[in-house]
């Protein structure tokens, strides 16, 4: 395996390790800040807000510097203001520093998957899925990370300077490692924006189900084993780690299946595991019935924003942070939209009914997947 290849895998893992890690203290958090689930919403609302607000700009950002300057720049101060959630005066601070973390993660995403088509185009077969499998295998990771400070009643400030620490060392690594691509000369005929075309906002839409339903179970999940389940706080990270394990999973299997199946139908058969596996989740309030649920729910959900990405990455007549930049603008605004308005669904109603709209996105993105055309 090339040294490029393993240092776009790392940051991959250290973007999923931290994330878990700090979604498994979100009802720490709550109690904190002495928020209830309609404010915390609002919190990871300003989170969406930075990261859509980034997004546009990183995709002209990587054709005028480079994916690898970008990535270098997002993944460090992403990692770096981390630990400074539990120290912030109030609401307004906690709202501005996750606003923060969301302009460096949505810079991080289009930059990472950046590289990977680099690598992916290389290597001249489809490895995007093993990219993600990292991202899935960082988050199964942070969630057992999270489940084992919170058993060892470690303090908010400790557990995640610990991690930021490790996650620090290991993108200094990866930063000497990256695929070195050249900045791309400036034509003056070529917009510095350019809109999604019809085929790429296709594609987007199916993406954003998807990340709608990745966001809710990775910063839902332990509030709604918790509080729905009524699973032990020890037990309660556990929801999301079986999450993240069964996306591990299924990504390390996702590049041959994919191949034997082809795009189309594996995006029908991810969309029919997926529906299943929330309508059980939201079905028995066991807590163990819920980690099954979701784990066949991120079996299902593993493989279709990969091959997104792979799609876009790939397509002709576009370079890849272009097309890249017009799917996660469509596409991951429901993994960062997903959880606030989950959370204020959850308040007016409840968090069982919140999920209930997550089923119903997954049938219309297994209805869209059955009428795409590759």
């Amino acid at each position: 395996m090339s040294p490029s290849r393993i240092a776009v895998k790392l940051v991959f893992f250290i973007n999923g390790f931290v994330h878990a890690n700090l979604a498994a203290r979100f009802p720490r958090i709550q109690e904190m800040f002495a928020i209830d689930k309609g404010t915390l919403g609002f919190v990871l609302l300003s989170t969406s807000v930075g990261a859509l607000i980034a997004m546009p700009f990183t995709g002209w950002l990587i054709i005028r510097n480079g994916s690898r300057r970008i990535g270098i720049i997002s993944v460090f101060v992403y990692c770096l203001f981390v630990p400074l959630v539990p120290l912030m005066p109030g609401l307004i601070g906690l709202v501005t520093i996750f606003f923060i973390m969301g302009v460096t993660a949505g810079m991080l995403d289009v930059s990472m998957n950046s590289q990977a088509v680099m690598v992916e185009q290389q290597h001249g077969k489809p490895i995007m899925t093993s990219f993600h499998a990292l991202f899935s295998l960082g988050m199964v990771a942070g969630a057992g990370c999270g489940a084992l400070f919170i058993k060892l009643e470690t303090t908010l400030l400790t557990h995640l300077t610990i991690i930021v620490i490790l996650s620090i060392l290991g993108s200094v690594w990866a930063r000497y490692h990256l695929i070195h691509d050249k900045p791309a000369e400036k034509k003056s005929d070529e917009p510095a924006f350019r809109l999604p075309n019809a085929a790429m906002v296709g594609i987007g839409v199916i993406a954003f189900c998807c990340m709608l339903g990745e966001g809710a179970m990775a910063d839902w999940s332990t509030i709604y084993m918790e509080n729905i389940a009524h699973a032990s706080k020890a037990l309660a990270p556990i929801g999301l780690s079986a999450f993240a394990l069964a996306m591990t999973t299924g990504r390390f299997f996702g590049d041959s299946a994919r191949a034997k199946l082809g795009d189309r139908k594996l995006l029908v058969v991810c969309g029919l595991i997926s529906t299943a596996g929330i309508l059980f989740t939201i079905s028995f309030i066991h807590p163990y019935a819920v980690i099954f649920g979701l784990f066949v729910t991120g079996v299902g959900l593993s493989s279709v924003v990969p091959i997104a990405y792979s799609i876009a990455g790939n397509t002709k007549d576009l370079p890849p942070g272009v097309g890249l930049a017009m799917v996660t603008t469509v596409g991951y605004s429901g993994f960062l939209f997903g959880p606030p308005i989950i959370g204020l669904i959850a308040d007016w109603q409840s968090l069982r009914i919140a999920l209930g709209v997550v089923a119903i996105l997954f049938i219309i993105m297994t209805f869209l997947s059955a009428r795409y055309k590759s």
